[in-house]
């Protein structure tokens, strides 16, 4: 799967990745490779993401939304 993590000042994020945990609205959710399509908004936490090479990186973000589409991840954050 291929993320981008994007702030308004620049992007914070982009590469390949096995999985991502993204702090949603309604809570915490997981994304791995073939997940359905799907848009959300961000609540304020720490976005987990394990790289192909298996390291382990952590955002924090105050809010955003995520797209999630055909093993593409696009996360607009505040």
């Amino acid at each position: 799967m291929y993320l981008e993590i994007i702030s308004p000042e620049k992007t914070l994020y982009e590469g390949d990745v096995l999985s991502v945990v993204l702090p949603g609205t309604d809570g915490s959710f997981g994304v791995l490779k073939n997940h359905a399509a799907m848009i959300s908004s961000l609540k304020e936490g720490s976005i987990k993401i394990i790289e192909a090479d298996k390291r382990e990186i952590q955002f924090e973000i105050k809010g955003g939304t995520a797209e999630v589409l055909q093993n593409n991840i696009i996360v607009l954050a505040e």
